[in-house]
Parts: structure tokens; C-alpha cells; sequence
């Protein structure tokens, strides 16, 4: 009992002073004010706005042991990210679920990432509950580097808007949704047929195909000519 609490005032202390540190940083922050609408009101996002065609900011957030995480060690991959608010709430956790179940049906040069400002302890939680196993969840709650470099962070929240990201393997983003409400789901179907467009899996079907389709026509030539 003595160690949870010591437990729990640690992780206190620690929220009170990233929240603190954090506050004096958002001053100097680009701000976006008709982008999207929490409870029909639109709100501000702080950080600098991304844009499909654009490379890739790099970024550094944490896994569920505090360890650093960049956009970099995915070098070479199609990344999607799925951004949440919090995993603790009804439509981030279906969303979290969705795309965790949806691993199964992507080739293997794809990573799929969840982001959000919920502390690692919180998420480590939730991924244990909910058997979140196949996508990663990462948490901005340190240096809310990715949310200020891709203009996510709600302002006085603290908070990352909902959104979805696809990097392709190029480190371009290919894909860019900013959820126009925060209480509604994404278009994950948008979102996973742009991501599978990317999969060199497909392009090699494609290019068999077309081989099949030359051979069948060489050979009623030749049948032709007989």
C-alpha cells in the first residue's frame, strides 16, 4: 500500500511538472482556429500544420516504458498513425481497436502507431484490458514533440486532437485526416484503402498480371502464325 502511494504521488509530481513546463512552451506555438469543433465550438490547435505532399517531421514520443521513440527507427516503412485524445474514452477506444484488429490484414512492410498524451502507465493499462497487441501505442506526454510539430495539440486541454496520418515509405505523408469533430471516428475506410495502395505487395500483383498478360499474347501470335 505504502508503494502505491508513493507510486501515485510520483506520478503526480511528474504530470504537474511536464503540465507546468509545457505551459510556457505553448506560448511560442503557430495556432490553427477553424480547423475543428469540440461540442459545436471550434477550437484551437497549437503547433505547426503538416500538409500532404510534405516530408515527414521526425518526432520523439515514449512507449509504455518511458524509452524514446522516433519517426526515424520506422525508416523504410508505411506508417499509419492514428491520433487520439484519450485511450480512456468510448470512440478513441473503439478506434484504437479497429486498427489493432486491422493488422492482420496489411503486408508486412506496414507499422501502424496510436499516439496520445495519456501517460504510459495509463496506456500500458489500457493495452492490457482491451489486449491491444498488434499496433503500437506511444504517448506524446513528455515533450509534446509530435503534437506540436503536426499541430495537434488542444489548447488549453493539453490534450492531442483526433486524426489520422499515413507516411509512406518514401517518409512523405501520403494522407491526412483532421477528424472535423473531436467525438467522431475517422474514415477508416479512406484511411486503410489509401494505406494499402502503398504496399509494394499490390504493385508486384500488378506487374505479374501484366506479365501473365503479355505471355498470353505472345502466345496466340505464335498460334497465329502456325
Amino acid at each position: 500500500m505504502k508503494l502505491l502511494r508513493l507510486s501515485i504521488l510520483s506520478t503526480l509530481i511528474f504530470t504537474l511538472f511536464i503540465s507546468t513546463v509545457q505551459a510556457l512552451q505553448n506560448d511560442n506555438l503557430q495556432q490553427s482556429v477553424d480547423l475543428v469543433k469540440a461540442n459545436n465550438k471550434f477550437i484551437t490547435l497549437l503547433g505547426t500544420q503538416v500538409y500532404v505532399g510534405e516530408k515527414a517531421p521526425n518526432f520523439k514520443v515514449v512507449n509504455d516504458s518511458f524509452a524514446p521513440i522516433t519517426l526515424q527507427e520506422f525508416s523504410g516503412k508505411n506508417i499509419l498513425i492514428s491520433v487520439v485524445p484519450s485511450l480512456d474514452t468510448g470512440v478513441c477506444s473503439l478506434q484504437t481497436k479497429r486498427f489493432n484488429d486491422e493488422v492482420a490484414n496489411l503486408s508486412n512492410d506496414t507499422i501502424m502507431l496510436t499516439i496520445s498524451n495519456d501517460l504510459p502507465f495509463a496506456q500500458k493499462r489500457f493495452c492490457k484490458t482491451e489486449k491491444i497487441d498488434k499496433i503500437k501505442i506511444l504517448s506524446d506526454a513528455v515533450w509534446r514533440d509530435f503534437g506540436n510539430k503536426y499541430g495537434l495539440l488542444i489548447k488549453d486541454m493539453g490534450l492531442l486532437t483526433r486524426a489520422i496520418f499515413i507516411i509512406d515509405s518514401q517518409g512523405k505523408i501520403a494522407y491526412k485526416e483532421l477528424v472535423a469533430n473531436i467525438s467522431q471516428h475517422p474514415n477508416y475506410d479512406i484511411a486503410l484503402s489509401t494505406l494499402k495502395a502503398l504496399s509494394p505487395v499490390e504493385i508486384i500483383l500488378e506487374k505479374n498480371e501484366s506479365k501473365s498478360k503479355l505471355n498470353k499474347e505472345k502466345l496466340d501470335t505464335v498460334e497465329l502464325t502456325k
